[in-house]
């Protein structure tokens, strides 16, 4: 009899612990998702990346990041002298939310 107590008693335990909702752990950094410019750059060309061709991307090197009201632009760069567009990318600094991929002609 007690032994058919312990185990009951076992399930509800088990069976009230399986039914809690787990909290959900977030961790969210002071400055951002994004805090500095080689975050940011990372995150651009990372993306550039399948939608350009890495090759082309190579070629835009350096990159160059700015911070404006919480916004990452990030954008390629193209030998002097030389006519056509860069890989552009807007990325929020506070949740890593790409805001706008384009690539100039």
């Amino acid at each position: 009899m007690k032994t058919k107590l312990l185990i009951m008693l076992i399930l509800v335990i088990g069976l009230s612990a399986l039914s809690m909702t787990p909290e959900k752990h977030n961790v969210k950094p002071r400055d951002g998702y994004v805090p500095d410019e080689t975050t940011a750059i990372a995150i651009a060309v990372a993306v550039w990346n399948p939608i350009y061709g890495k090759e082309k991307i190579q070629k835009e090197k350096p990159y160059n990041a700015t911070l404006s009201n919480g916004v990452w632009r990030v954008t390629g760069s193209l030998p002097e002298r030389c006519i056509g567009g860069v890989a552009i990318a807007e990325i929020s600094k506070d949740d890593g939310k790409i805001l706008r991929i384009s690539h100039g002609k």
